[in-house]
């Protein structure tokens, strides 16, 4: 078996597991390789071992990935930082956003994408932490922008992401991730059920809280200089 393909194998059987410790049910949790940074040799490498969706966090790294990979059935999405002068392209080439962190982004996607596709799906981003240097709504900000996202008839608001603050205790890795799921649940909005949430690091935790996608990179395609 070649390389990529036993490292997919070796996340998914430990989603799988953490699923079963969790008393989840099991493929609840999909994984999303974030291929950022990486050449779309890597993802043909991962598509040909099963993975369909792929991350990416830098527009014009991931349109030129897309253009290049066009012939494969894949499911993009995008998961870095939006700036304003980028969502029309967002829009137009991406299945997911997962990254949209103030109402302003969501207006621009949904004023840009285009009639002929299905309605964008898209997380809210959390600053679940309350990070100075990160961007996202506030958990007490959250019910207002799920009530004016899901106004907007070219987006789907399918749930949240997060990127809390790194912890290495397990309990501090579900503390943040706890906290968010109940305050959506707490919405009582059952069409919001996706937490996008947990990466390598802490992929048990964010699997016991709820999460329904977890991002993960370097494990699956090694670091920059593999």
């Amino acid at each position: 078996m070649a390389l990529q393909a036993k490292k997919i194998d070796k996340i998914n059987a430990d989603i799988r597991q953490a699923e079963a410790d969790a008393g989840r049910d099991a493929c609840s949790v999909q994984l999303l390789a974030v291929s950022k940074t990486k050449p779309a040799a890597d993802i043909i490498k991962a598509y040909q071992a099963g993975q369909r969706q792929f991350g990416e966090s830098y527009l014009q790294e991931a349109l030129l990935k897309q253009k290049e990979l066009s012939c494969y059935q894949i499911c993009w999405h995008f998961i870095g930082p939006i700036q304003s002068n980028k969502t029309r392209q967002i829009a137009a080439h991406f299945n997911w956003v997962h990254s949209v962190d103030r109402i302003k982004i969501a207006k621009r996607l949904n004023e840009q994408r285009a009639a002929n596709l299905p309605p964008l799906n898209v997380c809210l981003q959390v600053n679940i932490s309350n990070e100075p240097s990160k961007s996202g709504f506030q958990l007490d900000e959250l019910a207002d922008a799920v009530e004016q996202v899901s106004k907007l008839t070219n987006l789907k608001l399918r749930g949240v992401m997060a990127i809390p603050q790194p912890a290495t205790d397990y309990k501090q890795q579900c503390k943040p991730y706890h906290l968010l799921y109940q305050a959506i649940k707490h919405l009582n909005k059952p069409e919001l059920n996706t937490f996008s949430f947990g990466m390598s690091g802490d992929l048990r935790a964010a699997i016991a809280e709820g999460s329904t996608i977890v991002r993960v990179g370097t494990a699956l395609f090694g670091s920059r200089s593999d």
